[in-house]
Formats: structure tokens, C-alpha cells, sequence
């Protein structure tokens, strides 16, 4: 069995459309800001070994045995029903964030922590109602095709969608390359209708550009495998003249341990960035050596979408008295996961640690909470950073944070 340790974004709430199982489609659907069609895990390097204790299969393997032998339809697939067993085991620790994925899906998983897939490329929020659009893909299907932040997704083919889950929609949308997807959306209150073609998409995590008085505006999409180098070219290119920077964390479900430290020490010199607690003791990640911005005035604006990676870097600065959060609570995931590879492909996405900010807070549960609270009306009114001319004029939030920087 092969082991490799993640910290997965905890929301699943905020995904692009295209391929993850569960963040876009970056729909990182993940599955706790997952990546449907996108999806973003947080990873750390594992270190230790576990005890392993004596669990009793002996049920599992009579009741494998009787529905061979005894079930009416005498085609059952062993395979099926071994990989339905396992899946048993994982749903009866009653975590949410411990997930099992066959094959395929770990597979698809894969795909999705290097931000690519095969989809349309919008990102999605999800909640009781109509999966909204936040965002697309600058020149993805959906962009050409003319999606807009705030377009409700009401029905994919001829399947209502209202409430769905975030692995459902990755489902209906995603698919193989060339083939088209037929999506009904509301837009205020004009239904339409959508015929796109899937393509492959590589999926940026971060997008920049300047707003207000010569203020860099980054925004982090989800925390993945190319988000630290992406991050830097931002500021490398961004910083020069700017007299203050607003961090983007809304939306973003999580992803790569490495790259939230990354972002950290961006902005703080020195001292912890967050530590995580486990069964072999605590582990405390220390500031690296790259300090781009450490004096820069900075604002990071936070949401309930805003998870796991996303919540430690908004937590660390805002204990290092580095930046203001703006906004709401955010979504309040403080675990870490491991993915354990089984013989057949198939994978294990298993809680093994638990996270804390640099001063042994916990945010599990409850999230954070921004130094000035600011709400959204809509997400249509958030800032879209891939098409800026449509400006922040109803961005209340983004409109707080530059109010914030000018001293206001």
C-alpha cells in the first residue's frame, strides 16, 4: 500500500468545472473545496509509521460469501463488491473528509492536484439551491460560449440539478474531450440555454492585476501544484510600484500544504506557520526563506468557501498581525488527510492529523472570523480578475479592503 500524505481542502463547496472529483470544472468536487471538474488537496511529506490494531472481517467475509452463493442475480461482480466493502469501512468512521475513490476516480483525482481536466473550465459554488458560476476560465469552453459570475446552473442535459453535491455535478459535466455538454442556466431572471464542448484545460491558480490607487490584487484560486511558483511570479511582477496588496482567499477550498507555507513566509520573516497534532506528536512548520512581501500593507478577503490550505494561510497572518481579514467566517476545516494507494488502483483519502494556527488555535468547525465583517449580496457582484473591464463597482467587500489600505 502506498502512502502519501494530503491536507485536503475542506469545503467542497467551491469548484471549476471540467474534471475533479470534486473543485473546478478547479468543478480540489473536492471534496471539502475539491475539484469537481477542478479540486485542490492540501499534501505533506509523511514521516512515521502507525501502529496497526486487529480488526474482525469475519462478518464482512460471510456476508461476501452468502451474497455469491445465495443472491438472485448470480452475475456479481467480486470486484464491486470488494471495492463496496471498503467504502463501508471509510463511511462508518463517520468523517466527512475520509473518502474513498475507486480507480477511476483516484485517477481523476490525480489529474485534478496538477490543475487539469477535461471540462468546460467555470468555477463553481454550492449550496441548498442552484450551483452558481463565480467564475471562468479565461479562453475555456465557457468562456467563449458566454458564462458569467452569478449564472445559476438550473439543469445539466435534462437533469435538474438543485442541491446537488459537488462529485454529482462533476459527473454530469465532465467528460471525454470533444464531446458536448447541454447546460440550462439563469441569468437574473432570463432561462438559457448552453451547448458546450468539453476540451482539456489547464487550470491557473492564481490570477493578478492592479485595482484602486496601485494596489496588486492576487487571487488564489485553490492551493495547487504549481500554485507557489505562480504565486511568486505575481508578486515579482505585481509588487514593483504597488502600494498595497489585496490577497483573494474567497472560494478557495484548499490544496497543497507546501503552498500555503509558501505564501506564508511571502509575508512573514519568521516563527511558525501553522503546526499540525497527531498520533506521532506535533509537527511545527517553520517560515521559509522567501520574502517577497514583508512590509507590503495587506488585506486578505476571506467566505464561507474559503477552506483548509486557504484558512491557514488568512489564519497564520492574521496571528502574525501580518494582514486584516475582510469579509465573512470562513468555512472551518482543521484536518489533515492521507492518501493510502491500494493494490487495485483504488485510494483511501484518510484523516490522520489535525491543523492549528501558530498559537495552538483550532478554527475546526467554527472557522475564522474577519477583523471587518462584510458581506456580498450576490457572488455575480464578486471582482472577476479574468475579465477585469468589468470592474468592482458592487464588490462590496474588495471596496472595504482598498477602503482598509488608504487608511480609511
Amino acid at each position: 500500500m502506498n502512502r502519501s500524505a494530503a491536507l485536503r481542502g475542506g469545503a467542497v463547496l467551491t469548484l471549476i468545472v471540467g474534471f475533479l472529483p470534486g473543485l473546478l470544472f478547479l468543478v480540489a468536487g473536492f471534496v471539502g473545496g475539491v475539484y469537481i471538474d477542478q479540486r485542490f488537496p492540501e499534501y505533506v511529506p509523511y514521516i512515521g509509521h502507525r501502529t496497526e490494531s486487529r480488526v474482525d472481517l469475519t462478518q464482512v467475509q460471510q456476508a461476501a460469501r452468502l451474497i455469491q452463493a445465495d443472491y438472485v442475480d448470480s452475475s456479481v461482480d467480486p470486484k464491486k463488491l470488494s471495492q463496496g466493502s471498503v467504502q463501508g469501512l471509510i463511511t462508518s468512521l463517520g468523517d466527512p473528509y475520509s473518502i474513498y475513490f475507486d480507480p477511476a476516480q483516484y485517477k481523476k483525482l490525480q489529474q485534478s492536484y496538477q490543475g487539469k481536466y477535461t471540462g468546460i473550465g467555470i468555477y463553481l459554488s454550492f449550496s441548498t439551491g442552484y450551483p452558481v458560476i463565480t467564475g471562468t476560465v479565461a479562453g475555456s469552453p465557457a468562456a467563449a460560449a458566454g458564462l458569467k459570475s452569478g449564472d445559476q446552473i438550473v439543469k445539466v442535459g435534462d437533469k435538474d440539478i438543485k442541491g446537488i453535491s459537488p462529485d454529482q455535478a462533476t459527473t454530469l459535466v465532465q467528460g471525454p474531450e470533444g464531446t458536448k455538454v447541454t447546460l440550462t442556466i439563469l441569468r437574473g431572471a432570463e432561462t438559457m440555454t448552453f451547448t458546450i464542448t468539453r476540451a482539456q484545460i489547464q487550470v491557473p491558480t492564481v490570477r493578478s492585476a492592479t485595482v484602486g490607487d496601485r494596489v496588486l490584487y492576487v487571487r488564489i484560486y485553490q492551493f495547487g501544484a504549481q500554485t507557489s511558483k505562480e504565486f511568486s511570479d505575481a508578486l515579482k511582477n505585481g509588487l514593483a510600484g504597488s502600494v498595497g496588496m489585496v490577497l483573494d482567499l474567497r472560494g478557495d477550498p484548499g490544496g497543497f500544504i507546501s503552498a500555503a507555507d509558501d505564501v506564508i513566509t511571502q509575508f512573514v520573516t519568521s516563527g511558525e506557520t501553522f503546526e499540525t497534532h497527531g498520533r506521532n506528536g506535533v509537527n511545527r512548520h517553520q517560515v521559509g526563506s522567501a520574502h517577497a512581501a514583508p512590509t507590503v500593507p495587506l488585506v486578505v478577503l476571506v467566505d464561507a468557501n474559503s477552506a483548509s490550505a486557504s484558512e491557514i494561510v488568512a489564519g497564520s497572518l492574521q496571528v502574525h498581525h501580518r494582514a486584516k481579514l475582510v469579509g465573512t467566517t470562513t468555512y472551518g476545516k482543521g484536518s489533515v488527510q492521507e492518501d493510502f494507494v491500494l493494490s487495485d488502483g483504488s485510494d483511501i483519502h484518510l484523516t490522520v492529523e489535525r491543523w492549528f494556527l501558530p498559537d495552538g488555535q483550532t478554527i475546526d468547525h467554527k472557522g475564522l472570523s474577519p477583523d471587518v465583517a462584510v458581506k456580498l449580496a450576490s457572488p455575480a457582484n464578486a471582482f472577476d480578475v479574468a475579465q477585469p473591464s468589468q470592474g468592482y463597482a458592487n464588490d462590496t467587500q474588495l471596496n472595504a479592503a482598498l477602503t482598509l489600505l488608504s487608511g480609511g
